[in-house]
């Protein structure tokens, strides 16, 4: 709850003047700076200096691609590469900026590579090692600045591996079952990764970060199962994971608003492209008004269950001092 709305309310209850609010408002601290502030805005801004520092070499070379030559290219990806770790494993103050520029030099330098050599290596392989060389300097940072694009780059290489072995394509085919039930246990692999907060270090947004492409995942490749010719196991099992998923957060122990709420959304959406399909699947003809009146109240209905269900769930995690 807002903590001036409660004040406000509190000072309409008892009747008190501008005076007796005025004070209550000094005693609430409304009026003085955020204790976090001092600590977190410093902090804030040399981390959202490292990446645009670390996007502005990725610019500065792509600007000067003609003139720097190979090597220098090279060396200056590479020494941006070692200064910032040796700066973050030097200095603890400069740790979580120096590692945030030092995961971008990564990434620009394994993408200046591929681009020079043309390896011939899928895309995923380079996603794939820039998350591999990173995870010590996320391991040794700790901290949700690494984490949370650390768990981009690696939920981009799961996402181009399943393509890369479903034919360079978007699809759900039936023989591409197994590549998708790989990628969607490597996806949650690394939720449940993320979510060991003890041995990662990793906070709330890394691990809703991870979260949020790894449903996203499941579901459009559920959905691309469903509306195949015949209806793939993608179907069945993506929602069947997902359910698994719903469970797994819905605890008191493990539970965390956000990620249920995007798996529930995911839910939902199966539940309604799967009546939808079985509604149209055998019809005749004539006008679908009928069909589409039922598909929009059954995706209301279960979109009122859902919220009053999370909120009930969130309101049990308040009441028993439960992070939300």
């Amino acid at each position: 709850m807002d903590e001036r709305l409660a004040l406000y309310e509190i000072a309409a209850e008892h009747k008190l003047d501008s005076r007796a609010l005025g004070r209550l408002q000094e005693i609430a601290g409304l009026g003085s700076e955020p204790r976090s502030l001092a600590h977190g805005l410093p902090r804030g801004i040399a981390v959202l200096a490292a990446a645009l520092a670390g996007l502005g070499i990725v610019f500065w070379i792509a600007a000067n691609w003609d003139t720097l030559g190979r090597v220098g290219q090279f060396a200056l990806l590479q020494g941006c590469v070692l200064v910032t770790c040796l700066a973050a494993l030097w200095r603890p103050v400069v740790r979580l900026p120096m590692g945030l520029l030092a995961l971008l030099a990564i990434g620009g330098l394994f993408a200046y590579f591929g681009q020079t050599y043309q390896t011939g290596a899928d895309a995923w392989q380079l996603f794939a090692l820039w998350a591999a060389l990173a995870l010590p300097l996320c391991l040794g940072a700790r901290s949700d600045v690494l984490w949370a694009p650390w768990a981009l780059v690696a939920m981009t290489a799961v996402a181009l591996w399943v393509t890369a072995h479903t034919g360079h394509q978007w699809r759900a085919l039936p023989d591409d079952l197994g590549a998708h039930l790989i990628g969607w246990a490597v996806a949650f692999a690394v939720v449940a990764a993320l979510g060991s907060r003890r041995v990662t270090g990793a906070g709330i947004w890394a691990l809703r970060t991870a979260l949020t492409p790894a449903v996203t995942m499941v579901t459009l490749g559920a959905i691309g199962g469903l509306f195949s010719r015949s209806v793939a196991g993608h179907y069945g099992l993506g929602l069947a994971l997902l359910v698994l998923a719903a469970v797994v957060l819905a605890r008191p122990r493990s539970f965390e608003v956000f990620g249920l709420s995007a798996v529930a959304l995911g839910i939902n959406a199966l539940l309604v492209a799967g009546l939808a399909r079985l509604l149209f699947e055998n019809r005749s003809g004539g006008e679908p008004i009928g069909e589409l009146l039922l598909i929009g109240l059954a995706a209301a209905g279960l979109l009122a269950a859902t919220v009053a269900g999370v909120l009930r769930l969130a309101q049990r995690a308040v009441a028993q001092g439960e992070p939300a």
